[in-house]
């Protein structure tokens, strides 16, 4: 019986996000290729921004953001009806002993960047920095 590796931390946490990364490419491939066969999905120029994997990785969320932003509703909620296609999929390209099950979510990081940058313009907040 061969013994299991035992990984610290710190190598666990890096493979969590090696996967996490493959995870992303192998998804924005399928999406740039147009081989989810969605109208919405094909018709949409969509950037998976991040994927992150539990610790186990056996659940993957994936952070995507259509291209100017257009109709993200509309794009995850197909990309959530595709789910098992790219599961399938992501499965077959990965190479893991289990697949990783999917959640898409919008990516809201640049909404949240926006509301930062406004802050920092506000003139209230200038004139502290400026000090």
């Amino acid at each position: 019986m061969a013994k299991r590796e035992a990984y610290t931390s710190e190598q666990q946490s890096v493979r969590v996000l090696k996967v996490g990364e493959r995870v992303r490419h192998i998804l924005s491939e399928l999406l740039a290729r147009q081989e989810v066969h969605d109208e919405t999905v094909s018709a949409a120029n969509i950037s998976v921004t991040e994927v992150r994997m539990t610790p186990d990785l056996r659940n993957a969320t994936a952070y995507v953001k259509p291209l100017l932003g257009k109709d993200e509703g509309e794009i995850v909620k197909a990309l959530r009806q595709n789910t098992a296609f790219l599961q399938r999929e992501v499965a077959k390209r990965l190479g893991l002993k289990f697949a990783p099950k999917l959640k898409f979510r919008p990516d809201e990081s640049f909404e949240e960047a926006d509301r930062i940058e406004a802050l920092l313009r506000d003139p209230k907040v200038a004139r502290d920095l400026d000090d």
